[in-house]
């Protein structure tokens, strides 16, 4: 079982997730699994690891220990996301146990929502496979 998420304070971001038109970039394929990793970046200039991680996956081992599953549930329930940290990486907790564009769109709505920001200053750059070679 992993780890526990470990909260991140939105106010605790930097202030140009709220004031910057922001994309968040996919590293890799939607169809990997329960884990997207992919960064926050705003002007070229501006970085932020952030992945989005579905914590209901529970095969071979669950992705999330209960508590945080629970929180996850929860937060989405109320139209929020839990955003935290897990193996040094911050990331955008998700119900369901695989990611989809509309689940990525939710997810960083959600994000803007809690840094102050608009949806519409948001956007995503989504990949379907892994590699060239994926097709």
């Amino acid at each position: 079982m992993q780890a526990p998420i470990t909260d991140i304070d939105p106010f605790d971001l930097p202030e140009w997730l709220g004031t910057a038109d922001v994309v968040w970039c996919a590293d890799g394929g939607l169809r990997s699994g329960h884990l997207a990793r992919g960064r926050l970046s705003a002007d070229g200039e501006s970085d932020l690891v952030c992945d989005l991680l579905a914590v209901d996956e529970a095969y071979p081992a669950p992705v999330v220990d209960d508590a945080s599953r629970s929180r996850v549930h929860q937060a989405w329930r109320h139209g929020q996301v839990v955003i935290g940290e897990v193996d040094g990486r911050m990331v955008l907790a998700v119900p369901g146990t695989r990611l989809d564009p509309d689940l990525v769109l939710d997810a960083l709505g959600r994000l803007a929502r809690a840094v102050g920001a608009h949806a519409w200053s948001y956007a995503a750059l989504l990949r379907l496979s892994e590699s060239r070679a994926g097709g």
